[in-house]
Parts: C-alpha cells; sequence; structure tokens
C-alpha cells in the first residue's frame, strides 16, 4: 500500500461565495476530523457500529428517550422514506402549496414513495388548524385519497419560521381528526437558533410524530436522519428504508458527522451564524433603491425583488436563484460559513449594479 499522494485536488477558487443555497458550503473542521477520526480501522456495517449507537444517544438528548433515528442519505429520502412509513397506499399527505416536497422533490413524495399530496396555498409558507381543514375531508369515501398526515416544514421553504405554539395548535388539531403530523427539519436548527428555544420544543412537546432532521445545510458533508417520536405513526420504517435504497453500509461516516454536529453546540453555532448573516443582507440592501425585501427574513433566507438585469450581473459575482420568474423575486441563501464581509461584498455589488 502507498502512501503519499502529491496531487492537488482543489479545482475551485476557496474565496468565492455563493448566496444560492447553504448546500454550496463545505464542511466545518470539526466534522472533516470526526470523519477522519472515525476512519481508523474496522466497525461494523448498516449501522452496526459504536458511533451510530453514540449518535442515537445524542439524538435521544435532544428528542427524548423515545425518540429513534434511522439515517439516511438525502433530505429527499428522509422526507419520502417518513411519509412512506406514515401512510398507506390509499392515503394522502396535507401539506403547504409552497412545501419542499410539493415543489423541489422532482415529484419524489409521487413517483417513488407513490404519495398522494393534498396542497394547501398558505400565504407565508406556514399552515394552521383552518387551512388544513381546506383538504381534511373526505373521510371513508371511497373515491378521495384519504387524508392521513399533515406534513409542516420549520423552516418554511418561505424562510419563515413556526413557533412551539403555532406547532402545538397543528399537532392538536390533526390529532384530533386522526392525523399524525410530519415536520420536514431539513432547516430545524436555523429555526431553534431564530427562536432560541430546544430542539424537542419544536417537536417531541409541540406533538410532532416522524421528522426529517436536516445536517448538510448545517456543514454536514452528506446525511439526514428520518427522527421518530411516535413509533405508532411509522411502522415498518426500517424496512422502507432499506427498500429505499436508504440503508448506508458504511454509516458510521454518516452517525459520526450528525454526533459532531449535535454532541455539542457545534449545530447552534452554524445555525446562528447563517441566520445573522441572513439579518445583516436584509438591513444592507433595504434601503437600495430599487430593491425591495419581500418577506420577513426569520431565519437564513432573504427573498427580495430587483431588476432581472441588475439580478443577471449581479449573479455574475455571487450566484443565486431566482424563486419567481413572473415576478422576478429571488432568494438570497446565508449559510454557517458566510462572514459579515461577504455580506457586505455582496451589498455592494448590488448596489453598484443597481447605479448602473
Amino acid at each position: 500500500m502507498t502512501h503519499g499522494d502529491s496531487r492537488t485536488w482543489r479545482r475551485h477558487d476557496p474565496a468565492a461565495r455563493s448566496f444560492a443555497s447553504d448546500n454550496h458550503a463545505g464542511v466545518p473542521p470539526e466534522i472533516l476530523r470526526a470523519v477522519a477520526e472515525a476512519n481508523e480501522g474496522h466497525q461494523g456495517a448498516y449501522g452496526d457500529d459504536v458511533y451510530t449507537e453514540a449518535m442515537r444517544e445524542v439524538f435521544r438528548a435532544h428528542f427524548g428517550e423515545q425518540a429513534q433515528v434511522w439515517p439516511v442519505f438525502n433530505g429527499t429520502a428522509a422526507n419520502v422514506v417518513s411519509l412512506r412509513s406514515m401512510c398507506a397506499p390509499w392515503e394522502a399527505v396535507i401539506c403547504a402549496e409552497s412545501a419542499h416536497i410539493n415543489t423541489d422533490e422532482g415529484g419524489a413524495p409521487e413517483v417513488i414513495g407513490g404519495i398522494k399530496l393534498l396542497p394547501v396555498p398558505t400565504p407565508d409558507g406556514r399552515l394552521t388548524p383552518e387551512l388544513i381543514d381546506r383538504r381534511a375531508w373526505g373521510f371513508g369515501d371511497v373515491h378521495h385519497a384519504q387524508p392521513k398526515v399533515v406534513s409542516i416544514s420549520n423552516a418554511t421553504e418561505l424562510g419563515t419560521v413556526y413557533t412551539p405554539d403555532q406547532i402545538k395548535a397543528v399537532c392538536t388539531h390533526a390529532h384530533g381528526l386522526g392525523l399524525t403530523v410530519h415536520l420536514d427539519g431539513a432547516r430545524l436548527l436555523n429555526a431553534a437558533a431564530a427562536l432560541d428555544v430546544p430542539l424537542r420544543a419544536l417537536t417531541t412537546d409541540a406533538g410532532v410524530d416522524v421528522l426529517s432532521f436536516g445536517g448538510t445545510k448545517l456543514g454536514m458533508m452528506y446525511g439526514e436522519a428520518v427522527v421518530v417520536l411516535n413509533p405508532d405513526a411509522a411502522p415498518g420504517l426500517p424496512f422502507i428504508r432499506k427498500t429505499f435504497m436508504q440503508l448506508a453500509s458504511k454509516m458510521r461516516f454518516v452517525s459520526v458527522q450528525f454526533e459532531a454536529l449535535l454532541g455539542s453546540d457545534l449545530g447552534l453555532r452554524c445555525a446562528r451564524q447563517a441566520n445573522a448573516m441572513a439579518a445583516r443582507l436584509a438591513r444592507a440592501v433595504r434601503d437600495i433603491p430599487g430593491v425591495e425585501i419581500t418577506r420577513p427574513v426569520e431565519a437564513n433566507a432573504v427573498f427580495a425583488t430587483l431588476p432581472a438585469d441588475v439580478a443577471d450581473r449581479v449573479r455574475e459575482r455571487f450566484p443565486f436563484h431566482t424563486w419567481d420568474h413572473a415576478t422576478g423575486e429571488v432568494r438570497w441563501m446565508c449559510a454557517f460559513d458566510t462572514t459579515e464581509a461577504d455580506v457586505d461584498a455582496f451589498a455592494a455589488a448590488i448596489a453598484e449594479e443597481m447605479r448602473r
């Protein structure tokens, strides 16, 4: 066996910054170090390893002793595996029209999961008991897909955040109708950091049954998790995870990342930094003539409108996405490694192009 490969692998400018997605960021040194230390020697496969057991303990510390955690490869899988385990083939999921499962999963819930979605228009991405009632009907009607699950996202796809009381209201109403509740927590740490509450306040204590917990948007290399808080709501989940090709053989490398992220304050520090930079960006561009902040800035996303030609010129230096091509609304995402200097340079570029 040979060592000491001297090739240089870097193929990008590490100084370049993107506001297109928090997925564009790299990995915190703490997580890279954890993966490197877990790499030595042999461990059992498919979750039969000491790192996965340690990860389970960390999740139980955050969500309660009843919590069961099942790592998967990505967020789409976490959502589809969760929802498939919560629904029979004839049952359906109520969600916000803007929800990630409805707009950004490439049809995976329907195509892979065979899950009927019942989307509801919402003004701010958040479901309420009244909005749930718009689709929670037809029970017992053989011609109607049977509502079974309410799926919410925190933070939402529109950058807004549910409070514990808002989630509790959704869960209480859903459970009263005989429905279970799934939470898409791709940015749950951002929501917890924004509200300064523990993770269980937004999940376990509020009545959530199953959640998808995000790791990559907070800095993990890869990996998300399905967290079951009510085992009766997700029968057969371990088997569905395998059937859907989400059982990692070398699971220790996913698990140790979660342990590093949640076993200390690393995850919250990453979330707080991303949130703070989004707030700074909103302040920096709010008074630029021709730029309008279109939605509340509650987590790490800023939505705005500006002239399309200006957006295109700024994008040559700082990538970001157009959210709504009909209105010209754009979305700017901040990550755990976004700095004040990054934000100030981005805002300066916007101001410069607006003056042109």
